[in-house]
């Protein structure tokens, strides 16, 4: 059974930066991709950022040249790097260790954790 830990969220200023991290214990397979999803007040889960076991990476467009999201298979662990952060990326983000590709999305398999709370205001 995996259980995720997602940390590194806050309140920060339009135009600042987090780092968040999910660390997963239990059985994560290397071989899955991991994603990184929010979920802003009254609307649905959507896909922020995915990176393949290889490393290949894939991005929602509104994110795009702002976030980075990176792995680290030794640590179960997936980062999401925020740049110039908007009002906009104001939501819960949650990680998820198994995500896979069925008629061109990543649909989320794996279990979620609590989500972190990423709050951007002035």
């Amino acid at each position: 059974q995996v259980q995720l830990v997602e940390s590194g969220g806050g309140l920060v200023q339009p135009g600042g930066s987090l780092r968040l991290s999910c660390a997963a214990s239990g059985s994560v397979f290397s071989g899955n991709a991991m994603a990184w999803y929010r979920q802003a007040p009254g609307k649905q889960r959507l896909l922020v950022a995915v990176i393949s076991s290889g490393g290949n990476t894939n991005y929602a467009d509104s994110v795009k040249a702002r976030f980075t999201i990176s792995r680290d298979n030794a640590k179960n662990t997936v980062y999401l790097q925020m740049n110039s952060l908007k009002p906009e990326d104001t939501a819960v983000y949650y990680c998820n260790t198994d995500a896979r590709r069925l008629g061109g999305m990543y649909v989320p398999f794996g279990p979620w954790g609590q989500g972190t709370q990423v709050t951007v205001s002035s």
